[in-house]
């Protein structure tokens, strides 16, 4: 069977940048599992997959415009220290921030005696990214899992008892070690 939309497709991936850093990728043995076509994944991501069959490995460069945006410097914002209160803060803590697009996460970047630099962007804005996918296995969605917009492991929905709609792949945003190969940009 080929990955479409509405298709659920179980990928091992590892993501690097052009220089070669690893940046993300998924564990040994623990492939993640996403349904196709409801925007959980990237767009150029998505896009590649699509085709692909159960045992296939490729490799796919996928340009800012495809992933997660070219870096938008007026995302970079310079607050006042003070809307912290007594919370302690400290480079890399993410917040999230209400927005004229609605809430979205910030990361500090620097902190200042009475400001607070941080950044809207996604960490791998503006850059060039290369995956190196595995596809494991491809089958059709069930009528609950297309309800849900989001793949069930196992029969189960990973969110049993929690509200549908957040990420759910398995991977943490705004890690330095991990990153999510979602199209989501904070941790819902």
């Amino acid at each position: 069977m080929q990955i479409t939309k509405d298709t659920v497709a179980t990928i091992s991936y590892t993501l690097t940048e052009t220089n070669g850093q690893v940046v993300g990728r998924t564990q040994p043995g623990e492939p993640v599992t996403v349904l196709i076509g409801h925007g959980f994944l990237i767009k150029g991501l998505e896009k590649a997959l699509e085709g692909h069959s159960a045992g296939d490995e490729f490799a796919v460069t996928l340009e800012p415009k495809d992933t997660y945006g070219e870096f938008d410097s007026s995302l970079i914002q310079t607050i006042d220290r003070k809307l912290f209160g007594d919370f302690e803060i400290a480079v890399g803590n993410v917040f999230e921030a209400d927005s004229q697009n609605g809430p979205m996460a910030v990361v500090v970047k620097k902190i200042n005696e009475d400001t607070v630099v941080v950044d809207g962007n996604h960490p791998l804005a503006g850059k060039t990214l290369n995956f190196l996918i595995e596809i494991v296995e491809v089958r059709e969605a069930t009528e609950e899992e297309i309800k849900h917009g989001h793949a069930h492991v196992n029969g189960h929905c990973p969110s049993e008892g929690h509200e549908h709609g957040h990420c759910c792949c398995g991977h943490h945003h705004h890690d330095d070690n991990h990153e999510c190969c979602c199209g989501h940009d904070d941790d819902d």
